[in-house]
């Protein structure tokens, strides 16, 4: 434990009180109608891309990518190179025909860095086969040297190779040197951790809460303390982490929803995450309220943790919450922790 909790010494320290949750500046709108719902809806620049991709063109996907790197917009350039990694995988000739026209282009070689370390992660052999991949995540980073995203697939690939604390701690200095507040490397530390300190979430909840509280408000990592408690409330191990904190967590992210735009399709896998936490803490109006706020898109994590139809899942907690809150039940201060193994 010692050797993991200085893996982070800027974050892993005592937390000062969060910051008080307060209303929702945007109204929230009217719940949609179950057949108006969409899974892991893209964006308005990532749907272009992706309808051109599957035509077999690559130019737009090229070209949105350039322009986030151009605009240091780090937390989309991860989030799309997520997705676009993800389509290639049942759509691979855009990227076949990308990778031939510009093989060393760095937003072709970020997403084939992803796309490899996502094939091999899936597999019984997950460990071997991504040390092989070395090579192609560090010609990715070698790419722009602002960029943290490469960094938070090095996070990811050190993760799933078991790499030892002091090689991810190297990983994880470089990254934060890059964007201090990136939720991506940050999410990608917790995940590594919460494994590493398998049944001690008070210590992830250390680190998540540190992190959060040295971020700016507006800042994604502010909600990194709602990931952590899903981490808890997920598992099945470890001493329970007090009621208040995880209370504390929602309120946290509860306070980061606000600064967005209701029905965005831009915070709605913060949303969904919360929407679970506060469905798993009893906090049905609240619940309620994030559902309003989500409007019509609902994402696949973190309902695949808990349902081969994640969208099923989503309208179906939709209808309970609902429910519960038109009960006028109170909060329970009992939670009841589920058995999903995810962080």
């Amino acid at each position: 434990m010692v050797d993991t909790m200085a893996l982070l010494p800027p974050f892993v320290r005592s937390a000062r009180s969060p910051r008080t949750a307060r209303p929702a500046e945007h109204p929230p709108v009217a719940l949609p109608a179950d057949d108006e719902v969409l899974l892991d809806a893209p964006d308005d620049r990532l749907g272009p891309a992706l309808v051109a991709a599957g035509q077999s063109a690559y130019q737009m996907a090229a070209a949105l990518l350039e322009a986030t790197r151009a605009e240091a917009a780090w937390e989309h350039r991860d989030r799309y190179v997520v997705r676009l990694a993800s389509f290639a995988r049942s759509r691979p000739e855009w990227f076949q025909e990308w990778r031939a026209a510009a093989p060393h282009d760095p937003d072709q070689l970020l997403v084939g860095a992803q796309l490899a370390v996502d094939r091999a992660w899936d597999s019984p052999a997950r460990a071997e086969l991504l040390r092989e991949l070395n090579p192609l995540i560090t010609a990715a980073a070698r790419g722009d040297d602002r960029d943290p995203v490469p960094w938070r697939l090095a996070l990811d690939h050190a993760h799933g190779s078991n790499a030892g604390h002091k090689y991810f701690g190297e990983l994880w200095e470089a990254a934060v040197r890059r964007a201090p507040h990136h939720y991506g490397c940050h999410a990608a530390a917790l995940r590594y951790l919460a494994d590493s300190w398998h049944g001690s979430h008070r210590e992830c909840f250390d680190f998540a809460e540190t992190a959060a509280q040295d971020a700016p408000a507006g800042s994604l990592v502010q909600a990194l303390p709602t990931r952590a408690a899903l981490a808890y409330l997920s598992d099945g191990c470890g001493p329970d982490v007090p009621r208040a904190r995880l209370d504390a967590a929602a309120d946290r992210a509860i306070t980061l929803s606000a600064r967005f735009p209701a029905a965005d399709p831009w915070p709605a896998q913060i949303r969904n995450k919360l929407v679970y936490v506060l469905a798993l803490l009893e906090r049905w109006p609240d619940a309620l309220d994030q559902l309003r706020l989500i409007g019509p898109h609902a994402t696949s994590f973190p309902w695949e943790l808990v349902s081969e139809d994640p969208l099923g899942r989503f309208l179906e907690l939709r209808e309970e919450v609902g429910a519960r809150s038109a009960s006028g039940l109170p909060r329970s201060e009992h939670v009841e922790r589920t058995h999903s193994h995810d962080h």
